[in-house]
């Protein structure tokens, strides 16, 4: 690409330039600072496509330009700013890619410099021994992942303790396959020296919304038991509060319908069954995403915290064919 070309393509969308501090003042700079961190970053990332994705490198070069590469300086230079350890916190649904990104962003802030780990909300769930005696106090909390199957304080301990920069630390980790795939926590992860840490889960950053809502409430949410339900896992999040506090920055990765996780999740189950492993049928999907659903409704939490600028940093939209859409920080004051 000619630099006048990249120069033009960095500044045309109004908004993503925004959201990655991009002015017509600093763009040579940007692309230049770009261009290094590229050279620096493929063989790594093309490793990376490879064995991950099975996919040229090439396919992915324009999301890595876009995208990943911008996103990953911004990292840098918060952290920089700080002086301490930065906790950015990655909220989004099935299949928004949550993992993907926090591995590539790895990937290229280990090329700037500096120590990223990943922590997800799924490391912080109670044992499974505490999750049985949940399900006896609580049978409607049939499938762990909803607020109130976590550890809370195992997640403050954690972060508190990398914010201090004490290390090393043991991160938590989760076996999902353990006791026949209802999971449970296996060996921590000794990590040291973390400059970033990279929180991401399906509710990362999610607030309890004001209880009215839900007379109206979309489907899945139908019965006088689903609203009480969802009132009450509304009411759960309060105790994931303190661990939002601890974050220092939010991205939302949103999809701009939300019923695309039901179809991203049918398609990586029967990717899963096209590779001999056990996978679940159409129907069985359908039953696990709707409980996810009655529980923390996209259309109920998301999309408002979408609006929220004082609790999100950016969002970056996801269409159906997963391709990315807008990237901006605060649509309505742009």
């Amino acid at each position: 690409m000619e630099k006048q070309e990249a120069r033009e393509a960095a500044l045309r969308d109004g908004l993503r330039a925004k959201a990655f501090g991009i002015t017509p003042e600093n763009v040579d700079e940007v692309i230049e600072k770009r261009s290094h961190l590229l050279k620096s970053v493929l063989p790594a990332f093309s490793q990376f496509c490879q064995t991950t994705f099975q996919i040229e490198p090439q396919e992915m070069l324009q999301v890595l330009w876009d995208l990943w590469l911008p996103l990953g300086i911004k990292l840098a230079s918060q952290r920089q700013q700080l002086e301490r350890p930065l906790i950015q916190g990655i909220v989004g649904g099935q299949g928004t890619g949550k993992t993907t990104m926090s591995k590539v962003l790895s990937l290229i802030l280990d090329q700037l410099g500096y120590r990223t780990v990943s922590l997800s909300l799924d490391d912080l769930y109670k044992t499974y021994s505490d999750r049985l005696v949940l399900t006896q106090q609580d049978p409607r909390l049939i499938w762990r992942g909803p607020p109130g199957t976590h550890d809370v304080d195992l997640g403050l301990n954690v972060l508190d303790q990398i914010r201090q920069l004490q290390s090393p630390v043991m991160l938590p980790r989760f076996d999902k396959s353990a006791f026949g795939g209802a999971g449970d926590r296996t060996t921590p992860e000794m990590v040291t020296d973390v400059d970033i840490v990279l929180f991401e889960g399906w509710f990362v950053g999610v607030r309890p919304i004001n209880t009215d809502v839900f007379e109206t409430a979309p489907p899945p949410i139908i019965t006088d038991e689903d609203k009480a339900f969802a009132r009450d896992i509304n009411h759960r999040l309060y105790n994931y509060l303190p661990l939002w506090e601890r974050l220092d920055s939010l991205i939302v990765l949103y999809p701009t319908d939300y019923r695309c996780s039901l179809e991203w999740r049918k398609q990586a189950e029967q990717q899963m069954i096209a590779a001999g492993k056990s996978g679940m049928s159409n129907a069985e999907i359908e039953q696990f995403v709707n409980y996810f659903w009655r529980s923390l409704h996209p259309e109920l939490f998301i999309k408002p915290l979408v609006k929220d600028v004082t609790t999100v940093d950016m969002v970056i939209e996801i269409h159906g064919d997963r391709s990315f859409g807008e990237v901006y920080c605060d649509r309505a004051n742009s």
